[in-house]
């Protein structure tokens, strides 16, 4: 750069300071820009025709989102991923990049809401048929994937809220026989499970367990260089990519994935035992728990039973009343957090479930989720037995059975 350019034009052109050949930072920099340049029109070119690595523009690509892919596909054990500004978006494009007018979708009733309305409602206006069956409805899928030729089965394990287990084995095994790839939601399991099974597409909320902080939203689409490949233009264009510096917090989250998940699994353990031994609580449903009816299952399928504890009080006063005298747990969404979190039931009603389908999903008015984050187990286990004493104590309904 001249030395006779002006200082209105130095700013905008600044000096640069290269790291030194065998010298780097030991946590990567977050590349903040939106445009890279090449040396030359004749090298962008050949970026442009793919005969050249590199990076133009971050709605594409950015080293720092590049990095968070790179990480969370060896973490699931796959060849490649696109990150996304949130876990919902991972399922959109997902959804929009691997469907056209005529394809049929099979979907379950225990799923996440907005991926129901994403299927039914969005991908139905553009003439994608769906079928929504029970994720315990082996036979069904069976029946569904013989008779209708079928594009996505998607489906999640541990289900939200219920924390019901799919067999992976046999809905893979299912789909792959009549040509359907499977969509897997592991956002409940996390980057480290479910990765033997044959699941083509796996989809994640980084809001949840990666960034483990709740102060950044992202998503991750994880699969084969193929599949991955063949939706990258899609994602690019609808837009919804991840920015670096977004990208750059759950990379810095992901350090203590492991620590987190692990130690918020065991105190999750340990809530669902006090509470399934709990005189006001009528169930509780959580995987690690031997009374869970898909336990072996879940043994079979997981390392660890993840962090999300649901329960019901027999009747919406007792959860309402339990739900309003928690101190240590906050009313509000998501999960995989640092601090506990409380979802009452007037929160997950499925508005858009026939009533045989809400009976299928198991919610009742009933029904609380709790999400357990890192606070000592002992407060925990106080803060839950003074919400439910305090219940009982007011004359809130007792259980079925407990009058």
């Amino acid at each position: 750069m001249s030395d006779s350019i002006k200082d209105s034009t130095l700013v905008n052109h600044p000096p640069e300071a290269p790291v030194p050949e065998g010298n780097r930072p030991l946590v990567p920099p977050i590349y903040q820009s939106v445009k890279f340049e090449f040396d030359d029109l004749e090298h962008t070119l050949e970026f442009l025709r793919g005969d050249r690595p590199g990076y133009f523009y971050t709605r594409a690509s950015n080293p720092t989102t590049r990095q968070l892919e790179l990480l969370c596909a060896q973490m699931q054990g796959r060849d490649d991923c696109l990150v996304t500004g949130s876990g919902v978006a991972a399922i959109s494009h997902t959804l929009l990049a691997l469907t056209k007018q005529g394809d049929h979708v099979l979907c379950f009733v225990e799923t996440y809401n907005p991926t129901r309305y994403l299927i039914r409602r969005l991908l139905g206006r553009f003439g994608v048929t769906c079928t929504m069956l029970s994720i315990e409805d082996l036979a069904g899928i069976g029946r569904v994937l013989s008779s209708t030729a079928t594009r996505l089965v998607v489906f999640e394990s541990p289900t939200n809220p219920m924390t019901k287990i799919a067999d992976i084995e046999a809905i893979t095994r299912l789909a792959h026989e009549h040509g359907a790839l499977t969509v897997l939601d592991n956002t409940f399991a996390g980057l480290h499970q479910h990765g033997e099974f044959p699941i083509d597409i796996f989809v994640h909320s980084l809001t949840k367990y990666a960034s483990g902080t709740g102060d950044v939203m992202g998503g991750a689409v994880i699969a084969r260089t193929d599949i991955i490949r063949a939706m990258r233009n899609e994602f690019s264009t609808l837009g919804g990519m991840l920015d670096p510096h977004a990208a750059w917090l759950v990379l810095r989250g992901l350090k203590t994935y492991y620590v987190r998940y692990r130690a918020q699994s065991a105190r999750a353990m340990a809530v669902a035992r006090m509470l399934a031994g709990h005189a006001q609580v009528v169930k509780v449903h959580y995987p690690g728990l031997e009374s869970h009816p898909q336990h072996a299952l879940a043994r079979k399928q997981m390392r660890d039973f993840g962090t999300v504890v649901t329960l019901d009080l027999g009747s919406a006063e007792a959860a309402s009343w339990f739900a309003d005298r928690l101190k240590l747990f906050a009313i509000t969404a998501s999960l995989g957090a640092t601090e506990s979190l409380v979802v009452p039931p007037q929160m997950m009603s499925g508005r858009d479930l026939s009533a045989e389908q809400s009976r299928i999903s198991g919610i009742t008015d009933s029904t609380v989720r709790l999400s357990i984050g890192l606070e000592e187990l002992d407060d925990l286990l106080a803060d839950l037995r003074q919400a439910l004493d305090a219940a009982a104590v007011a004359g809130a309904p007792a259980p079925a059975g407990q009058e």
